[in-house]
């Protein structure tokens, strides 16, 4: 994981207005969220915070088409967009939503094609700043791979998260 740039979720606090209300008011406050990025091809997860835009490692050099029907053999990979809080045990994880990812494996192609819903992507990023739980369209080994991955590297965030975010990824 040594490539990786951030291998840790975000857990931040604080008021970016300085309670003021001015300049910023309103705006979706990012600092307790962070995007992983899960590969069943390669059977691992990670933390990659460029995803936040859009400028993750596997969404470099890939030009995004709003259907999956041209894609030529994709590769499927999943952005669980995971929000965190602290609690009185520590912190926790609060809500997620899980957003489809694919790309071409064309050869001999600089730019390759690929398929993302950018509604979907926003809407599911608020909805897991909101406490909501958006997984159920993501397929057993992918959740596997996030399990195991939130199990062993984020140990306390996993074991503290709500009943509901462990039971949409294991049952």
């Amino acid at each position: 994981m040594a490539e990786d740039k951030n291998n840790g979720f975000n857990i931040l606090s604080g008021d970016s207005t300085g309670g003021d209300g001015s300049y910023g008011v309103g705006m979706i406050n990012l600092d307790n969220i962070s995007p992983v990025i899960v590969d069943p091809q390669e059977e691992r997860a990670y933390i990659d915070m460029e995803a936040l835009h859009a400028r993750s490692k596997i969404e470099k050099k890939v030009r995004f088409k709003p259907d999956k029907e041209p894609l030529v053999e994709p590769n499927l990979y999943w952005i669980v967009w995971v929000a965190t809080q602290v609690g009185n045990e520590g912190p926790y994880i609060y809500g997620l939503g899980a957003c489809e990812l694919q790309v071409s494996t064309e050869e001999g192609r600089r730019i390759k094609p690929g398929y993302k819903s950018m509604p979907e992507h926003v809407n599911n990023m608020d909805k897991s700043l909101k406490g909501k739980v958006i997984a159920e369209h993501m397929d057993e080994k992918s959740k596997g791979i996030l399990v195991k991955f939130l199990e062993e590297e984020h140990k306390e965030l996993w074991e503290n998260s709500r009943d509901e975010v462990k039971d949409a990824l294991t049952k």
